[in-house]
């Protein structure tokens, strides 16, 4: 396999901030390395954990200071993002690593997770701290199917670089290759929940997230998936904010799903089924308010 390594395309321009990130991706995918080619690696990969989650915190002290001192009108949302992750989702990681006593597909979970979710940061938060993307809403809160497409095609071009082109308004679940299936619920601010169902081709994602992490493609499905899973949700939180502020909402629930319970819950929940299609592939989008 070859290793999660640096992709200049995460540059934010920042130089501080640009090492720290490439000095975080080159942990990770020697963690990678470490599980496959050692014979004893449990012991390894628990010293590079401990040392990746002590580089991480130092890295988000240097960069909320860096926020501070050019006065970061985000400061505070971007520094609970950063609290959420050492106090959530690593806390989890780990948890499930000592569990299973570092079982191999369970360091390649949380590899994936790592790198997806630094990518995710990387290419929404941390390129908003200097302007490279639009971090504030620019689109009416609406179901309208034009307005969800500009706003899904802008957030397209800010994250991935891509155009999203809407090839249908009206998906009617018609086959497109093998996908994977994501269902992630948010709570609104003053009350009621936003409903999404995505799918996303598994050419699409194994290109798309080799692209971003340096791969031409990442081979294992279920890395592909932990991986997209991380990216998918900061590109939805930034889809989020071309619609609303950032503070209205949060995510409260995220599930895989198979292809069935996918059709079950596109035929009985959401009222706007949108398809678009991308130069590495197609992606269903799904959403309902209530």
């Amino acid at each position: 396999m070859r290793k999660i390594s640096w992709n200049d395309k995460l540059k934010i321009g920042v130089d501080v901030v640009d090492k720290a990130h490439a000095r975080l991706f080159k942990i990770v995918g020697k963690l990678m390395e470490q599980m496959e080619y050692e014979p004893n690696y449990q012991n390894t990969c628990k010293e590079s954990i401990r040392f990746l989650e002590d580089y991480t915190m130092g890295h988000f002290s240097e960069e909320e200071a860096y926020m501070r001192s050019i006065g970061y009108s985000g400061y505070e949302k971007h520094k609970r993002i950063h609290d959420k992750f050492r106090d959530v989702t690593l806390v989890s990681l780990k948890k499930r690593l000592e569990e299973s006593d570092y079982a191999p597909e369970d360091v390649e979970h949380f590899s994936a997770v790592m790198a997806g979710w630094l990518t995710g940061h990387i290419m929404t938060e941390d390129q908003a701290i200097i302007g490279n993307i639009v971090a504030k809403r620019v689109y009416e809160d609406s179901l309208d199917t034009h307005i969800i497409a500009s706003a899904f095609n802008q957030a397209m071009k800010d994250v991935f670089h891509l155009e999203a082109e809407l090839v249908s308004g009206d998906y009617n679940g018609r086959n497109i290759r093998d996908c994977y299936y994501y269902h992630l619920c948010y709570d609104i601010k003053g009350g009621g929940n936003i409903q999404i169902l995505l799918g996303l081709e598994e050419q699409l994602a194994r290109r798309g997230v080799g692209m971003m992490l340096g791969l031409s493609a990442m081979q294992k499905p279920e890395m592909v998936g932990d991986a997209s899973m991380k990216i998918l949700e900061h590109f939805l939180h930034h889809l989020g904010k071309l619609f609303m502020s950032d503070s209205e909402y949060h995510l409260y629930k995220e599930e895989r799903l198979t292809r069935d319970e996918f059709r079950k819950d596109f035929m009985t929940r959401c009222s706007c089924h949108l398809l678009f299609e991308t130069r590495l592939g197609h992606f269903i989008f799904c959403v309902e308010k209530w």
